[in-house]
C-alpha cells in the first residue's frame, strides 16, 4: 500500500535530522517516489519549520557538528595556476557538485614545488569531505615523489586527467581521464585521410597528457607504415620538463616543415599551435594551402586567425565525472557501505573540423 504524504514526510524529518543534510535524489531513491514528489515534501517541511531547505537538499534545524560547520558540505578541487585546460572542467564540477548539494572550494596551487601538497593540506583544514586533483606532475619522477602523500589521504580522492601507473601505491584511487590515444588516432585519420603522409608532431613534454600524445604518434604514425615521414619536435622552448633549461628539440617549427617536406602539424598544446601557425605564415607556409594545421586540446583553437581543426577532449565532462566518482564514495562512506569497486573512467574526445585543414598539396 502506497505510504501516505504525511508518513513519508516524517521520515523525510527523522532522515535530515539524523544525517544533518540530505539530498533530494538520494531521498527519492530511498523513498522509491519521484524527485518532485521529495521536493514538495521538502517545501512542507520547510514551512512548518521542521527542516531547512537547500540548493539540491533539505538540512537539519540543529546545529551541526564542528566539522560540518567547518566546510562539511564542501569538496575541493586543487589545479595549477598555469593549468587554463582544466577551466571547463572546473566549471563542469561546480556544476554537478551545486546539483548534489556540495560546494566546490577551488583551491589554486602555484608552481613551486610541494604546491599541490599544501593546497590539500589548506582545503582538509578548511573541512573539505573529498578532493578532487590533477597534478601536473612535468615527470615521471614527480609523480613518483607525490604517491607517497596521496596514498596515506583518508578522505575520498579522485583524480582528474590523470591515471596513475598499476605499480604506484595510488593506482586503487578512482580516476576519469580523456582517452588521448583515440584523441590522436582522430587527428591522424583525419589527416590520412585528406592525403598527409609527412606529418610533424610539435608537442609538449611537461605532463602526463603530453607524454601519452607523443608515445601515441609514434606508435600509430608506424601501425599505418609513416614512421620514415613523420617526425616529433618540442611545441616550444618552455615545454619540456624543465622551462629553466634549453632544450635541444625546441627547433623552429617553419624549417622543420620545409626540410623534411612536411604537409601536415599536429600541435600539443592549442596554445602552443596558435603561436605556430604565425610563425608558418610569417614564413611564407599558408595554413591550409601548403600546410595543415590540427591543434590539441580546444581551449582557444577557434581563436586564431585561422580557426584550427582540433581534438577537443570532453573538458567540462571530466569535471562533472569526477565528482559523481567522488559522491560515489562520500554516499558509501555515509551510509557505512563497504567500498565499491575503484572506477578508472575515460571520455574519448571529439575532433572539430574547422579551416586550417585541407586536402595534401605537392611538395
Amino acid at each position: 500500500m502506497r505510504e501516505t504524504a504525511q508518513k513519508r514526510q516524517a521520515r523525510i524529518a527523522e532522515v535530515v535530522r539524523d544525517r544533518g543534510v540530505a539530498r533530494i535524489t538520494d531521498l527519492a531513491d530511498e523513498l522509491g517516489v519521484s524527485i518532485v514528489t521529495v521536493r514538495r515534501d521538502v517545501e512542507d517541511l520547510a514551512r512548518r519549520g521542521e527542516v531547512r531547505r537547500g540548493h539540491g537538499v533539505a538540512r537539519s534545524l540543529r546545529p551541526v557538528a564542528e566539522e560540518v560547520a567547518a566546510g562539511g558540505d564542501a569538496v575541493a578541487m586543487i589545479v595549477r595556476e598555469t593549468n587554463t585546460y582544466l577551466t571547463e572542467a572546473v566549471q563542469g564540477a561546480r556544476e554537478a557538485a551545486e546539483k548534489a548539494g556540495l560546494r566546490l572550494a577551488l583551491h589554486i596551487a602555484p608552481g613551486d614545488d610541494g604546491a599541490e601538497r599544501e593546497a590539500v593540506r589548506q582545503a582538509l583544514d578548511a573541512g573539505a569531505r573529498g578532493l578532487l586533483l590533477s597534478p601536473h606532475w612535468r615527470t615521471r619522477a614527480e609523480a613518483e615523489a607525490d604517491h607517497s602523500w596521496m596514498a596515506a589521504l583518508d578522505v575520498p580522492t579522485v583524480l582528474v586527467e590523470r591515471r596513475p601507473a598499476r605499480t604506484s601505491g595510488i593506482y586503487s584511487l578512482d580516476c576519469v581521464r580523456s582517452d588521448h590515444a583515440y584523441g590522436v588516432h582522430l587527428a591522424l585519420g583525419h589527416l590520412v585521410g585528406l592525403g598527409h603522409r609527412r606529418i610533424v608532431l610539435a608537442a609538449r613534454d611537461d605532463s602526463p597528457t603530453a607524454r601519452v600524445i607523443r608515445a601515441e604518434f609514434a606508435e600509430q604514425t608506424a601501425a599505418r607504415g609513416l614512421s620514415d615521414g613523420c617526425r616529433t619536435i618540442l611545441s616550444s622552448r618552455t615545454a619540456g620538463p624543465d622551462p629553466r633549461v634549453a632544450d635541444p628539440r625546441a627547433v623552429d617549427l617553419a624549417e622543420v616543415v620545409e626540410e623534411s617536406g612536411a604537409t601536415a602539424v599536429l600541435i600539443h598544446s592549442d596554445v602552443d599551435a596558435l603561436v605556430l601557425v604565425q610563425r608558418l605564415q610569417a614564413a611564407g607556409i599558408d595554413v591550409p594551402g601548403r600546410c595543415s594545421v590540427v591543434a590539441y586540446n580546444d581551449v582557444v583553437a577557434d581563436m586564431g586567425p585561422v580557426p584550427l581543426t582540433a581534438v577537443a577532449p570532453p573538458k567540462a565532462e571530466l569535471g562533472r565525472s569526477g565528482v559523481e566518482l567522488l559522491l560515489r564514495r562520500l554516499d558509501m562512506g555515509r551510509g557505512g557501505l563497504r567500498p565499491g569497486a575503484t572506477r578508472h573512467v575515460e571520455l574519448l574526445p571529439d575532433l572539430v573540423i574547422r579551416e586550417s585543414t585541407a586536402p595534401a598539396a605537392a611538395v
